[in-house]
């Protein structure tokens, strides 16, 4: 790279409830740009650091500085001598902080402690009823975020902050549950200040879809900038990953496939009120009722997984079809949207191979060449974790954002934690 032209870099910005990547200019790089070259975990000199950036070595030196007081990078060692002190590296220091993040469903809480690059500290997965209302549950959640804390031997000042999923519509922006049809009591309260009052961190609130996407996609598919995560389960939802982002539209509603109508599925009663939605004829909860119609009992997504594993072939069928009807749907967003990738995941993803095929059967005969070219449709890597890793990377990228480091708003300030080196 020649260092006499000017070098660009990205960096996310906030606009309302929607991510987008706007290019600065290397000249006005910040120490905020430094970490994040450093993020991949290359060591760095301060001489290649002012190569990459463009700044002088003195701007460098002063940001790498203020780098090593807050913990983010530490020292690394030295490169070979060219004649004279051979000079000193530095690297991304993924212990500096912690992050919390907690995947809440309709009948569980799953909570993890991740370091700066997302490897789980320590998790804790527990039975509980969303149903029980927010304070009941938030209380519960500020309980077994504690509780990992202790575990990891690491106090408050060290996390920097809270990333907490919702199975239902979220207002991202306000962190508030928009009129969540299984979450009675949780309609526009707001979680963020509840939280904070008891652990006073940043507190941030997504749907379960979108922190399971981003957790997916940092976890086991970073190398895809444009990523669809479906989640077939009791429900079903898409995730939307956009320039690597999470997407979620005007109003935090973008990749609420569940109640796009299905061709052909007007009996079909679906939970919004609406009928023909694909919620209504694919989900786990959808394929247990109509086996159960057909004299073999299920209760729910887990029944309908075991009895498809145990090779039961009305439950294969119904499997398969249900991957036909996701691919439906799917067939007109691979147009519209042209990602590089579809990661199928949720409890339904678990029965084998049955409702990837039947996905990859109708996009592929429905969507134009072009887009499916190379796109692939692949299973769910991260498993259960996916959510609470999630809701722990929302809140690293959120604070370690350039823009809000070099504000002053962000992790950019000293801690208490011994570094490592």
């Amino acid at each position: 790279m020649s260092t006499s032209e000017p070098v660009w870099f990205t960096s996310a910005v906030t606009d309302g409830s929607t991510e987008r990547r706007r290019a600065a200019p290397a000249a006005a790089a910040g120490a905020g740009t430094l970490l994040q070259l450093l993020r991949d975990g290359v060591p760095r000199t301060r001489s290649e650091l002012s190569a990459l950036t463009g700044l002088a070595r003195s701007t460098v030196t002063g940001r790498v500085d203020a780098l090593l007081a807050a913990g983010l990078i530490a020292p690394s060692g030295e490169t070979a001598s060219t004649g004279g002190r051979p000079p000193a590296t530095f690297a991304f220091n993924p212990a500096a902080k912690i992050a919390l993040g907690a995947d809440l469903g309709a009948t569980h809480a799953r909570l993890a402690v991740t370091d700066l690059a997302g490897n789980v500290l320590t998790a804790v997965n527990a039975d509980l009823e969303i149903a029980l209302g927010p304070e009941a549950v938030l209380d519960l959640v500020v309980e077994h975020g504690r509780k990992l804390l202790d575990e990891v031997g690491r106090p408050v000042r060290d996390l920097l902050g809270i990333g907490i999923g919702l199975p239902g519509p979220v207002e991202h922006s306000t962190g508030r549950a928009v009129n969540p049809p299984i979450m009675p009591g949780w309609d526009g309260f707001d979680v963020p200040s509840y939280v904070r009052q008891r652990i006073p961190v940043p507190v941030l609130v997504d749907n379960d879809v979108n922190i399971m996407a981003l957790g997916e996609h940092f976890t086991a598919w970073p190398e895809y900038e444009h990523l669809l995560f479906i989640k077939a389960a009791t429900g079903i939802g898409c995730g939307i990953i956009a320039g690597g982002q999470v997407y979620r539209g005007a109003q935090g509603a973008a990749g609420d496939m569940g109640h796009i109508r299905v061709a052909g599925a007007d009996d079909a009663h679906c939970r919004c009120g609406n009928t023909g939605c694909l919620e209504a004829v694919a989900s786990g909860a959808a394929i247990a009722a109509k086996l159960t119609a057909e004299g073999i009992p299920a209760g729910g997504s887990l029944d309908v997984v075991e009895l498809a594993r145990s090779g039961s072939v009305p439950a294969l069928r119904r499997v398969r079809q249900a991957g036909r009807d996701i691919g439906e749907v799917l067939a007109g967003a691979v147009n519209f949207f042209n990602p590089s990738i579809i990661v199928i995941g949720g409890s339904l993803a678990l029965a084998g191979d049955h409702l990837i095929a039947g996905v990859r059967e109708v996009i592929y005969q429905r969507s134009l060449p072009l887009a499916t070219r190379h796109l692939r449709i692949a299973a769910a890597r991260t498993g259960e974790s996916s959510g609470a890793i999630g809701a722990g990377v929302m809140v690293i990228e959120h604070a370690l954002d350039p823009a809000r480091l070099d504000a002053g708003t962000g992790a950019l300030k000293p801690t208490s934690h011994k570094t490592n080196g």
